[in-house]
C-alpha cells in the first residue's frame, strides 16, 4: 500500500450502466411488513453504474459515466451531482422518449434491503447504436466497467466490441445476471453474490467445496479472476492459482445499499493500481466498510485512505 496512488496519471475508466434516483425508507425500529412504519425516507442519486463511478472518482480515478436519463429534473439531478462528484457526465444520454429510472427501497431496521422496486425502462435506450456511437471513447479506456441493467444484447454487444480491453462485470441481480451467462467468459473479472454465481454457474454454494466448484466453472468459461461476495461470510475470490476468503469483523451499518457498489468500484481501482487478487479484495472490502459508515448510499469520505484504513481489521483465509 506504500506505492502512492497514481492512476489518474495513467489514463480513464469507462463505467457503463444503470443511473437513476434511489428512494430508501428505513425504521426507527423493527420492520413490520404490511404496516405504516415510522421511519426516514431519503431521496438521492444512485443506480449501479452511477455508484460505481461515483466511488471511482472518490479515490481519485479518472472516470467517465456511460447511462442514459430522461430529460427531467431528476435526469438533470443526476447529471449535477455527477459532475460535482468528478464524473465526466459529457457522454451521458439524456433522452425525451423515457423518465427517468427509479429504485425504490425498503430498510429493515439494521440498514439491510427488505425489499425493493426497480424503475429501470430507460435503460431501453441504452443500445448497440449507443455504444457504437462512444465506440472510440470507450476503446480508450484502461478499463470498462459493466453492469447487467444494460439489456443482453447490448451487453453481449459491448464485450465483444471492447474485448480487446480490460472488462469488469457487475451483475446487479439474480434475474439481471442471467443476460451475461452465456457469454460471461468475455469478462476478465467479475463479481457476483452467492445467489447470482449460483444462477450463472449452475452450482449451488453451500460451503468450500461449492465454492471451488463455481470458481472452476467460471474459470473454464474464461473469466481470470472471480469474486463471489458472500454477504456476512465475506468475499471469496480465485485467480486460478490462489484462491481464499476475506472477511471483516462483525459490523453494524448505517446503510449497507451501497456496500457493493463500492466494493467493485475498490476492486477495479486496486487492480489497475497493481495488485493481486487478494490484495485488491482486502481493499475492496475496506472500501465497503466505508461506505456502510454512511447513512448515504455514498460515503463522500471514500478515499483510497480511508479504504485502506479500514483494512486494519480483516480476515483472510487462504485455501
Amino acid at each position: 500500500m506504500a506505492r502512492g496512488w497514481v492512476i489518474t496519471q495513467n489514463g480513464y475508466i469507462s463505467v457503463i450502466g444503470g443511473a437513476n434516483i434511489d428512494i430508501a425508507g428505513r425504521p426507527y425500529q423493527k420492520l413490520i411488513r404490511a404496516d405504516s412504519n415510522p421511519g426516514e425516507v431519503t431521496l438521492s442519486a444512485g443506480g449501479v453504474g452511477r455508484n460505481i463511478a461515483e466511488n471511482l472518482a472518490r479515490l481519485g480515478a479518472h472516470v467517465k459515466l456511460f447511462t442514459a436519463v430522461g430529460r427531467d429534473m431528476y435526469g438533470d439531478k443526476i447529471i449535477d451531482e455527477a459532475r460535482r462528484a468528478g464524473i465526466d457526465v459529457s457522454h451521458i444520454k439524456q433522452t425525451d422518449l423515457a423518465g427517468t429510472g427509479f429504485y425504490l427501497a425498503v430498510l429493515d431496521a439494521a440498514g439491510d434491503m427488505d425489499v425493493a422496486v426497480s424503475s429501470m425502462g430507460i435503460m431501453d435506450h441504452l443500445d448497440t447504436a449507443y455504444l457504437d456511437a462512444n465506440r472510440d471513447v470507450i476503446a480508450g479506456s484502461r478499463a470498462v466497467v459493466f453492469d447487467t441493467n444494460l439489456g443482453e444484447e447490448t451487453l453481449r454487444h459491448g464485450a465483444e466490441l471492447f474485448r480487446g480491453n480490460s472488462l469488469y462485470l457487475d451483475t446487479v441481480s439474480h434475474t439481471k445476471s442471467l443476460r451475461a451467462k452465456d457469454f460471461i467468459g468475455l469478462f476478465g473479472t467479475i463479481k457476483p453474490n452467492r445467489i447470482e454465481a449460483e444462477a450463472l454457474s449452475g452450482v449451488r454454494i453451500d460451503g468450500e467445496a461449492a465454492l471451488r466448484r463455481a470458481a472452476a466453472y467460471f474459470h473454464g468459461q474464461g473469466v481470470r479472476n472471480v469474486v463471489i461476495t458472500l454477504g456476512s461470510d465475506g468475499s471469496f475470490y480465485s485467480d486460478g492459482a490462489r484462491m481464499g476468503v476475506v472477511k471483516s469483523a462483525k459490523v453494524f451499518p448505517k446503510n449497507a445499499t451501497g456496500a457493493g457498489d463500492a466494493f467493485q468500484a475498490a476492486l477495479v481501482y486496486a487492480q489497475l493500481e497493481g495488485m493481486g487478487l487478494a490484495d485488491a479484495v482486502r481493499f475492496a472490502t475496506g472500501a465497503a466498510l466505508v461506505a456502510m459508515d454512511s447513512a448515504g448510499t455514498i460515503n463522500t469520505d471514500m478515499s483510497p485512505e480511508t479504504a485502506a484504513a479500514a483494512m486494519t481489521h480483516l480476515e483472510e483465509t487462504i485455501w
